[in-house]
């Protein structure tokens, strides 16, 4: 079983280190219906998460499941192309690697993004948000284990 063994984050990390040309200013995780965005990179880089150390793998059919870096406007961007899910059966442990990765990697922001509902009947399909707050129905919490 995965667990917040610190050296998985540093193993990935390296890993992904020896493949970039460059320390990526901003990474994106991207959302539902948003994979279109590599398109928009220049000097694009891939690496399959199947590759990277410890990382986990989309399931999902229409997720690429690819890490791209490349230059977005004058941007150095790391760009996840498909997620995971714990409903794909993975530990919280898991799912936050990519966010701790990216620190290790000396990322300064991460934006996530998602389709999300919402109960404002102002909100149109395809509005962009940005969500402050959210209900949490499970007692897990990514933000355990070790500040690394």
């Amino acid at each position: 079983m995965f667990s917040y063994n610190v050296s998985y984050f540093l193993e990935a990390a390296d890993f992904i280190k020896e493949k970039l040309p460059d320390t990526p200013d901003t990474a994106i995780v991207l959302g539902s219906a948003l994979g279109g965005f590599t398109a928009k990179m220049h000097n694009k880089i891939s690496v399959d998460y199947a590759d990277i150390p410890h990382f986990p793998v989309s399931t999902v059919d229409f997720h690429d499941g690819k890490l791209y870096y490349g230059i977005v406007g004058e941007k150095k961007v790391l760009c996840m192309s498909g997620r995971f899910h714990a409903y794909e059966g993975y530990s919280f442990a898991e799912l936050s690697l990519p966010v701790r990765v990216f620190k290790l990697l000396g990322v300064k922001q991460t934006i996530l993004t998602n389709a999300a509902g919402a109960v404002n009947l102002a909100y149109n399909p395809g509005d962009i948000m940005i969500i402050s707050d959210h209900i949490k129905f499970s007692s897990f919490s990514p933000m355990v284990g070790p500040n690394i």
